[in-house]
């Protein structure tokens, strides 16, 4: 049986600077110190020092809203001084990241947007399966951030993918088909974004394999990054074993808006519903239960991160 299939090539498209954005360079922070630190920042602060002294892995995993609480600059320093091995993000965070390279600004209003199918259908944005079509066997971090390093992006200073292109540490993205706003575009080529994304899952995976006394972060992934990570882990270890070597001394960092129990080191029930997030039982339970540390730090990325560089450069001191 043959189904029909939606005509993407009815679709009309418009120019970016027709759409009203929501976040601009106004919103992309200055670096400051913070004068209060969690104690669990200066416990990761030093494990991060340590895991760089000796080679090891610092793998930082996000959400998109990360780089829409324009903390860009913060983790630009962490690059440049060594810091962080590997970025890993969604689909959402190659847009929002390129957006903001492009025009400086970002994020539409979906509300409005979406009551006349407006919503996502930016000409400039569709620029991104351009690059991956033509680009695909680099992954798509490493294509999107080559193209905007070595293009007339006027505000590419800002950019991760460009500044991860540039310090030769790999940004990954681990894109679901359907879920990111190019995906709607005629010039969308799924099997480019597949390979592309397959890429960089290899890419993050090579960079697990160094993970002992190294350290995992992730802010504010709830699903692409706990499952990815945990994948990798598994093909890493599976590696060691056959080497009669392990990975398991390292440790791990959730930083969320959920407000799970003090006592984050025991699995909740499966009638629990925290039992499905997948932070908390797969990064700070499952994976670290032979010999690893895990942390857990409840706030806005705004708040957590700046802590977080605030700690690592108070130790450099």
């Amino acid at each position: 049986m043959q189904y029909k299939l939606f005509n993407t090539k009815k679709l009309n498209l418009s120019p970016i600077a027709n759409r009203e954005s929501q976040l601009s360079l106004s919103n992309i922070l200055p670096i400051q110190h913070s004068i209060k630190i969690k104690k669990e920042f200066n416990i990761i602060a030093n494990k991060i020092i340590e895991a760089k002294k000796k080679g090891a892995s610092i793998i930082l995993i996000i959400g998109a809203h990360v780089i829409r609480s324009g903390l860009q600059r913060y983790l630009i320093d962490l690059m440049q001084k060594g810091y962080i091995s590997c970025i890993a993000m969604n689909g959402a965070g190659i847009i929002h990241d390129f957006e903001f390279a492009l025009i400086g600004k970002t994020t539409e209003k979906v509300a409005d947007y979406i009551k006349n199918g407006r919503f996502g259908f930016w000409e400039e944005t569709a620029q991104i399966n351009d690059i991956i079509f033509k680009d695909s066997e680099n992954g798509i971090g490493l294509a999107v951030g080559k193209f905007i390093e070595s293009n007339n992006f006027k505000y590419k200073k800002i950019s991760l993918l460009a500044n991860g292109y540039k310090l030769e540490i790999p940004i990954t993205a681990h894109i679901s088909i359907g879920c990111d706003i190019n995906h709607q575009f005629p010039n969308f080529n799924a099997s480019a974004f597949g390979n592309a994304s397959y890429i960089d899952f290899l890419k993050f995976t090579k960079i697990m394999e160094s993970l002992e006394y190294g350290v995992v972060m992730n802010f504010g992934s709830a699903v692409m990054g706990p499952e990815v990570y945990l994948k990798a882990l598994s093909m890493v270890r599976n590696i060691a074993r056959q080497e009669q070597r392990k990975i398991s001394n390292f440790s791990t960092l959730v930083c969320d808006l959920i407000d799970i129990p003090k006592d984050y080191h025991k699995e909740a029930s499966k009638d629990n519903p925290f039992y499905y997030f997948r932070p908390w039982k797969t990064m700070l339970i499952r994976t670290v239960s032979d010999g690893g540390q895990s942390y857990y730090v409840k706030g806005k990325h705004d708040q957590t991160i700046p802590q977080l560089w605030s700690a690592i450069n108070e130790l450099e001191k």
